[in-house]
């Protein structure tokens, strides 16, 4: 009867260790999956966070990437961690952006000017030193 509870316990981790091992090979297949669909065109980002255009895929273990207009470099296809939207999120305005930051730095500057002011005022003078 001791026997039964430790043939219980070995029986759950051995179901627990079969569930990991399948969602493990799911995520694997799916990321092959993925770096052999790859095609011309496609917009994706790396590993390492860096996004761009695949501009060729002739050879089965790397791609080029264009991250920048002319600037194309050779990745590894299992660099590629996903395929994202090609269309980019359209962004504030750089002119809105600098606009707000301008107007931080004048009320930042006017807060400062107004302290040393008070700074001044309550300070005592060193003159009679």
């Amino acid at each position: 009867m001791s026997a039964l509870p430790m043939i219980i316990m070995i029986a759950a981790v051995v179901v627990l260790m079969t569930f990991m091992s399948r969602k493990q090979k799911r995520t694997m297949q799916a990321q092959q999956d993925l770096q052999s669909s790859l095609t011309i065109g496609d917009r994706v980002m790396t590993t390492s966070g860096l996004y761009g255009t695949v501009v060729n895929t002739d050879d089965d273990s790397t791609i080029d990437i264009e991250i920048a207009p002319g600037m194309t470099t050779t990745w590894l296809r299992a660099a590629v961690r996903e395929k994202v939207d090609p269309t980019l999120d359209e962004g504030p305005e750089v002119e809105q952006i600098d606009d707000e930051l301008e107007d931080e730095v004048v009320d930042s500057d006017a807060v400062d000017t107004e302290t040393a002011d008070a700074d001044d005022e309550t300070a005592p003078s060193k003159k009679g030193r």
